[in-house]
């Protein structure tokens, strides 16, 4: 039997240099709010304030509501000389806090034009400089780094909502124009240029990983979540797992198969989803008479055989494994493989990856108190956990230990497979 007793510092970026300083909390600081302003370098003043569905927040909302979260949880309770540039923004930009106050509609979100696209800007900068005022006097900043961590997760959710925005478009206009974002539908692993594998009704090779008593979740000093805590022993019995995600070529056949038409392969809230809504791919694939095409932030494309599947719901991972002769790994294994599996690919920057893990809580987890409790502990049911990163995850925000989860029918975030067996 295998036993892992040992933390791991695993993110997509890799370690940082030998000898480079870390950088000021001032400047991290600086860098993350930067960041989320730079996606949106290609949008225009229209674009900001649209709701495409429920799930989807208007930028402009996630702008400003980043800046409600430092004003909230930093600024407020540590400078007693702060004052609100507006005291509306709070009822306007508060998300889901309940003990933080009253919010408004979710749904509605996108039919608030005022205050304007110029005015949220003014409240970021107001924000920002009452910030670096007082990160030079602050004692404690655990909640600074949550609320950096905060908006790197609200980085990603600015690219999902505004690709699903331009989706609804019936122009189809590509967010990316250009830009030297760095970002491509395509994924970290795959190239134009990629050989053909041959087509396979199995998906790529297995890794096998022994039975045992394990360690997950997080330990080392870091920041995580506090749905990572605390780590605790699992016992894994013998499994193997995909060396690599699902890709479009493998998930095609399954479509061609007749994979939506079938009930034998479904959960049955999935198959009642598939038939009264008549899916018959993933969200953004489109059939035409030239063959298949895919919306990605570049525009409409065809199909790329060889890059991942994406923004597929757990219901079609779990019915394309269930297809496969496979099934989804549960969020121990796929953590375990990930620290101890040297030959997996795309771990990380390209696809979350369902797990078959209900979301819940870690044996003896506590949420924190007060508001901030709310973040995680209160969203514990009726989810699933993915494990990994997406192409959309901003540079340092993924690790072995990131639990990510989403109701069983999300298909607009960068979600993909990885397949495992018994």
């Amino acid at each position: 039997m295998a036993t892992v007793v040992t933390d791991s510092a695993d993110t997509q970026e890799g370690p940082r240099a030998e000898g480079a300083p870390s950088p000021t909390l001032a400047e991290r600081y600086r860098a993350v709010r930067a960041h989320s302003e730079r996606l949106c370098e290609t949008l225009e003043t229209e674009d900001y304030v649209v709701s495409s569905m429920p799930d989807v927040s208007p930028t402009k909302w996630h702008l400003a509501h980043t800046s409600w979260f430092f004003e909230t949880f930093v600024l407020a309770p540590n400078d007693p000389f702060y004052k609100p540039l507006d005291p509306k923004y709070a009822f306007l930009f508060n998300s889901y806090y309940v003990q933080a106050g009253e919010r408004h509609c979710r749904a509605q979100r996108g039919l608030v034009t005022r205050p304007t696209v110029q005015e949220v800007f003014a409240y970021r900068r107001y924000v920002d400089d009452h910030m670096l005022s007082l990160l030079d006097r602050l004692e404690h900043t655990d909640v600074v780094t949550l609320g950096l961590h905060h908006e790197q997760q609200h980085q990603e959710l600015m690219l999902t909502d505004i690709k699903h925005v331009f989706w609804m478009n019936p122009m189809r206009p590509a967010y990316l124009k250009n830009s030297g974002h760095g970002i491509s539908d395509m994924g970290n692993g795959s190239s134009p240029d990629s050989p053909v594998p041959p087509i396979s009704h199995l998906p790529s090779p297995m890794s096998a990983v022994p039975e045992g008593v394990y360690q997950i979740g997080h330990t080392d000093p870091s920041f995580a979540f506090d749905n990572e805590t605390p780590a605790h022993r699992v016992f894994i019995e013998p499994f193997s797992i995909a060396r690599d995600l699902v890709s479009n070529r493998e998930y095609l056949a399954f479509v061609d198969d007749h994979g939506y038409h079938r009930p034998e392969l479904w959960l049955a809230a999935g198959w009642a989803l598939v038939r009264e809504q008549k899916r018959e791919a993933p969200l953004y694939w489109e059939r035409t008479p030239d063959g298949w095409t895919e919306f990605t932030l570049e525009g409409t494309r065809p199909l790329d055989l060889d890059a991942p599947v994406c923004h597929v719901s757990y219901f079609e991972a779990d019915a394309f494994a269930r297809w496969a002769g496979k099934r989804l790994p549960t969020e121990a294994e796929w953590e375990v493989a990930a620290r101890t599996v040297p030959d997996l690919a795309r771990l990380y920057g390209d696809r979350w990856q369902w797990t078959q893990s209900a979301y819940v809580a870690y044996p003896g987890y506590k949420p924190a108190a007060g508001a901030i409790g709310e973040y995680n502990g209160k969203w514990m049911s009726d989810q699933w956990v993915l494990r990994g990163s997406s192409l959309a995850t901003p540079p340092g925000h993924s690790r072995v230990t990131y639990r990510n989860f989403f109701p069983s029918d999300t298909r607009w975030q960068y979600s993909g497979i990885r397949l495992a067996s018994s």
